[in-house]
Formats: structure tokens, sequence, C-alpha cells
């Protein structure tokens, strides 16, 4: 969760960890804000650093591919790149909002500035290969930056309000839940809006690969586009639901009312994995197809009349 009922004065101390998480793992509960108590608790930690790990290095392999090309304002939509900005914004907002796992904001926070750092790379390329278009990519960049550092100052101290909750408050998780397992606990108004600002970052999500896959089909070409990218994507999108999916349900909280408010993060990150092997299997269908924009932009400069 994003909040972890812990005040801002004091909660480091031995005790609040004891009383707040006892037969807590310390080092989880010092740098995470997460109270882990269990087998299960542990390996949807260590699954939700594996996906920020696979996300980090996700984006290298494009940029690299990227500047060996030169080509990424052809290759990459740039449709595919603001529908994703567009659902990272959305997910960190609703992350917050709605408390989530912790592990899911810290990634959303790095998702909007990976995606940043993608966008500004493909205007550079936009301006480098087509000055003609130069007002439109600037204002690609600036759309683009306005949403996603407004999302990321959600996060900044003094912007959010800060939340106290005493230890009888404190939803620590338990592989023994309490509550009905088939009862579902009632939305606050702040996670009614979070829910629905992640309900549009799923829906955004899915809509994103559409234009890659479109702009593949029509370039019947993957040149340019890192295939790592997508595999990362696919792995981390995977530990990334398999550790939202292992958690503990709250102390309060059944199995189904977990998995009600998870949901929307859930197919985000695990209804996408069907478009990413979609997309993997046109990197198989057009792996040995020349870009037909290369093709084309050789044939017009071969003379007519050959010396």
């Amino acid at each position: 969760m994003a909040t972890d009922g812990r005040g801002n004065q004091g909660w480091t101390s031995p005790g609040n960890f004891t009383s707040l998480c006892p037969n807590g793992t310390k080092w989880v509960w010092d740098g995470l804000g997460e109270c882990a108590q269990d087998g299960r608790d542990m390996a949807s930690i260590y699954l939700g650093l594996l996906s920020i790990l696979c996300f980090m290095v996700s984006s290298l392999p494009q940029y690299w591919n990227s500047w060996k090309t030169g080509n990424m304002d052809s290759a990459l939509s740039v449709w595919f790149l603001l529908l994703w900005l567009g659902g990272d914004s959305c997910n960190l907002v609703g992350s917050f909002l709605a408390d989530q796992l912790p592990l899911q904001t810290y990634t959303a926070v790095y998702y909007v500035l990976a995606d940043l750092l993608m966008i500004s790379m493909y205007t550079y390329y936009k301006l480098k290969n087509r000055r003609a278009e130069r007002r439109r990519a600037l204002n690609v960049l600036a759309a683009s930056c306005t949403l996603g550092l407004t999302a990321s100052l959600t996060r900044l101290p003094g912007l959010s309000p800060e939340l106290e909750m005493s230890p009888s408050e404190f939803r620590s998780r338990s592989l023994l839940s309490t509550a009905d397992a088939g009862s579902i606990t009632a939305f606050t108004t702040k996670e009614i809006i979070g829910f629905s600002i992640g309900s549009v970052s799923s829906v955004l999500y899915l809509c994103s690969r559409l234009p890659q896959m479109y702009t593949n089909f029509k370039r019947k070409s993957t040149e340019g586009v890192s295939y790592f990218l997508f595999a990362l994507v696919i792995l981390g999108n995977t530990t990334y639901g398999l550790s939202v999916l292992l958690k503990n349900p709250d102390q309060s909280e059944g199995e189904r009312s977990y998995l009600v408010h998870h949901l929307p993060w859930l197919i985000g990150s695990l209804g996408t994995l069907s478009l990413d092997l979609m997309i993997s299997v046109q990197f198989l269908i057009y792996r040995k197809a020349p870009d037909q924009n290369v093709s084309l932009h050789q044939e017009e400069s071969t003379p007519l009349i050959r010396s």
C-alpha cells in the first residue's frame, strides 16, 4: 500500500516496528514501508524488486538501438509513447490515491521518468530528421513533460496529504485473514478517485500497443525497434502482477476484496501481456523484412542513368 500507517515522527523506532509489524522483516519495513511477515509477503517483495529492475533496464536497449539506427521517429509510434506516458501518469496518481503497495508507487514514479526520457529522444530524432515538423515535435515534448511532471509532483513532500494512524488502525497483512473471504471492503472517496484513475491507466496501457502494432504492420518492418524493450516489459509486467497477487490481504480484508481493490493495476500489467506477445510475433514475421521507408528512400536516390 502507498501508505503504511506510520506517522512522520518516530516511525523508525524499534518500538513502532515491533507493535505495528510483529514478526516482520526489518529491512523491508525501513526501506520500503511494507510489513512482510511471512514467505508469501517476501516473495511479493522480491518479485516487485525484480519488476522494477526489469523496467529500469528495459529502455536501455531501445536507447542504444535508436542511437545506432537514428530512425526512432519512424520506428516508434508517437501515440504509443504518449499513451504509454498517459497510462504511467494515471498509474502514479491512481496508486497514490488508492493506497496501493509502496513498490507499485515507486515503480510508477520510475515509469514516468523513463517515459519522459524516451519521448525526449523521440523528439530529438524527429527534429534531426524532419526539421519542418519542429514546432509539432516541441509541442509534443512540452505536453508530455507537463503531464509527467504534474503526476510526479503528487509524490513530493508537502504536496501530498499526511496520514497518521494509530497502531490499532494499521492494516498489517497476515497469511490467515480474519475478514470474510467473500466480502468486499467499502471504498473511501479517495480510493474511488484512485480506482477510477487507475482504470483509465489500464485502458491507456491497452490502447498504447495498438498504434505501434499498426506502425509495424504499415512499415512491414520492426527495424529501429528493440525487441528487448518489449521482452523486458513482458517480464516486468509478469513479475509486477505476481508480486501484487502474492501479497497477503489485509487483516481486515478478504482475498476477493483485495483483488477488487487492485483490479485496474492487475489488468494494466497482465492485460498488456497478450498485446506485447502479438508484437513479439511481429518481430518474428518482419525480422528479415527491410524497412519500406528506407527502401523507398534508396530507390529515389538511385540515378536513372548509371555511369
